[in-house]
């Protein structure tokens, strides 16, 4: 996640901020031009504009206009729901001023998951469009009004649709399961990133022979029986030696949640190295100088940085009294797995954006870019 300046005061602002606090100045996230941008209405309510970034008028999300729950903004002659937004199939009761609050928590992650898949340049499409390929979210509530209070909403993906039982946007709730799973770590974005895996697995592997060979090299066979694999690991606990083979527990269930675990370490990876980039962070290899972090980039090299990064914020953390942020140790299989990711999205041809170029991709994370007229 990249860090912004104001354009206004040049203060540093930041991706879910919508008011520059020096300046007061308007801010709005412009994913045609992946930027945070100062803004300025436009007299006869004809939307906004930026600050110092060109004549293109927009409008607010339809999400933040009603509910304050959305910074993204929208080309002016498209209005409705910002192309995150767009992404939403069901969403909860928000009558529930608590179902609120917890799904402006859940869009807040969201947003931070779409970001990053844009930044890859990965196609983002909503099933409203693609009915058979595009990919909704549904954020449930398990006892919803009407509803059978007796069935409980389960997190997980299927055929493009990701579900987020709304529970997890509780932060007490959430650390209840995580200790009752014993789980070291378990977040919003963390659960967005690994059920984003499961789609993608369907788009860049499954579809493709090359892919595909090398992943059950690498995985293992993904044919064998899931439910099976699901009900032994519950009955039996992970493998004796995981710790030496997958990323973490749950990846040693089943060859698919070794791959969404690995996806969404990855996203971990690129996204934490890429604020620290931005936000001129340097420890380890990087502390003599710049380096670029991107799809460009060695993964040697991402692997290098980020070993020491997260053992820095881990002592970070435990010198607030906070555990382990990063509370996992890459073995030498479970980081040729994310050798594979990372290849496998340096190989795959960038999906158009309709704006710029990926800045991952591209490999200058961290920069700001220039400010032109689309």
């Amino acid at each position: 996640m990249r860090v912004f300046s104001c354009q206004v005061c040049g203060q540093r602002v930041y991706f879910d901020n919508v008011r520059c606090e020096r300046c007061r100045a308007e801010l709005g996230y412009l994913p045609d031009r992946a930027q945070l941008h100062a803004l300025r209405p436009v007299e006869g309510d004809r939307g906004w504009v930026p600050i110092n970034g060109g004549i293109s008028r927009y409008q607010r999300c339809r999400n933040w206009t009603d509910y304050d729950v959305c910074n993204w903004m929208v080309p002016a002659d498209e209005r409705g729901l910002c192309q995150a937004c767009r992404l939403n199939a069901v969403i909860p009761d928000l009558s529930s001023p608590v179902n609120l609050v917890l799904w402006g928590n859940l869009e807040a992650a969201k947003r931070r998951l779409v970001y990053s898949l844009l930044a890859l340049g990965l196609p983002v499409v909503p099933k409203s469009i693609d009915a058979e390929r595009g990919l909704s979210f549904r954020f449930l509530a398990d006892q919803e009004p009407g509803g059978d209070t007796s069935l409980s909403t389960l997190t997980g993906h299927d055929g493009g649709v990701i579900t987020i039982n709304l529970a997890e946007a509780d932060p007490a709730a959430r650390e209840g399961r995580r200790v009752a799973l014993h789980e070291p770590y378990r977040t919003l974005v963390g659960h967005l990133r690994h059920e984003s895996g499961h789609y993608y697995w369907d788009h860049l592997v499954a579809t493709n022979d090359p892919n595909l060979t090398e992943f059950r090299e690498r995985f293992g066979d993904d044919r064998a029986n899931y439910q099976e694999a699901l009900d032994r690991h519950y009955r039996e606990g992970p493998v004796p030696d995981w710790q030496e083979r997958f990323v973490s527990i749950y990846a040693s269930v089943h060859p698919w949640e070794d791959w969404a675990e690995t996806w969404a370490h990855y996203l971990h990876l690129v996204d934490t190295l890429e604020t620290a980039e931005s936000a001129g962070v340097r420890i380890g290899a990087t502390a003599a100088g710049s380096r670029h972090i991107g799809l460009s980039s060695s993964f040697d090299d991402m692997l290098a940085d980020w070993v020491p990064l997260t053992g820095a914020i881990n002592e970070l953390n435990r010198s607030m009294g906070e555990p382990d942020l990063y509370p996992f140790v890459l073995s030498g299989p479970a980081s040729e797995k994310l050798r594979f990711v990372h290849q496998l999205l340096r190989d795959q041809p960038a999906a158009p954006t309709g704006g710029r170029t990926s800045l991952f991709r591209a490999g200058i994370a961290g920069q700001e870019p220039a400010v032109t007229s689309p």
